[in-house]
């Protein structure tokens, strides 16, 4: 074999073994939030990472609604970290953050993780997302922790369809025009009824003392 050959065939061998090694790493803890999507946002600040950062605003264009952040916020110093607040520069929009127990802190464990957004996991909820957000856009995103203080980075905003659906706002409106299902149209009659009923025995109470 000549020597151009043999290193041809030398460098294919090289990136074989690097996509190889690529992809073990995909399927680890940097690929808790959304996959391996290399478009997505990420930072690192002394011992936090902040990796698949994004703003996920409702499914359907000009709806109003809450919008979230979704993201993995890696620890890899010896010492927990306090996820303190995720707000969003340039807007009076208020981030509300709740671990994935529904109260506390956001505690980020000594060389582990915690995943933003999804079921089971910390929420970090924008009230006026469609205000605060547009599909499209790039959205800076600060992260304030304990130790580390703000991490800041530029955040894609994508509704949540697609691979962004179950990660998404868990309130989603319903578009201008829409008609409720025949499930709540029913709840809402037997509401209805049980409110008439109420009022009924209401009157007849007084009436019956005179």
């Amino acid at each position: 074999m000549s020597r151009s050959l043999r290193r041809g065939a030398l460098a294919a061998t090289a990136i074989v073994f690097s996509i190889a090694a690529l992809s073990a790493c995909g399927a680890g803890n940097d690929a808790q939030t959304l996959g391996v999507r290399p478009d997505n946002a990420a930072v690192t600040v002394d011992d936090v990472k902040i990796q698949n950062a994004i703003v996920i605003t409702q499914p359907t264009p000009g709806v109003k609604g809450p919008a979230v952040v979704s993201a993995t916020v890696f620890n890899n110093g010896r010492a927990p970290q306090t996820l303190q607040s995720i707000s969003l520069p340039g807007s009076n929009a208020a981030v509300v953050l709740k671990s994935a127990k529904g109260s506390g802190p956001v505690v980020v464990p000594a060389g582990g993780s915690v995943v933003i957004g999804g079921e089971g996991n910390a929420t970090a909820t924008i009230a006026d997302g469609s205000e605060a957000a547009k599909n499209g856009d790039a959205q800076k995103v600060v992260f304030t922790l304990s130790e580390t203080g703000d991490v800041s980075l530029e955040a894609f905003v994508v509704p949540s369809t697609s691979y962004f659906k179950d990660f998404g706002p868990s309130e989603v409106p319903l578009p201008p025009g829409a008609k409720p299902t025949e499930s709540a149209s029913a709840e809402a009659g037997e509401h209805a009824e049980s409110g008439e009923h109420g009022t009924e025995g209401s009157d007849a109470g007084p009436a019956a003392g005179h």
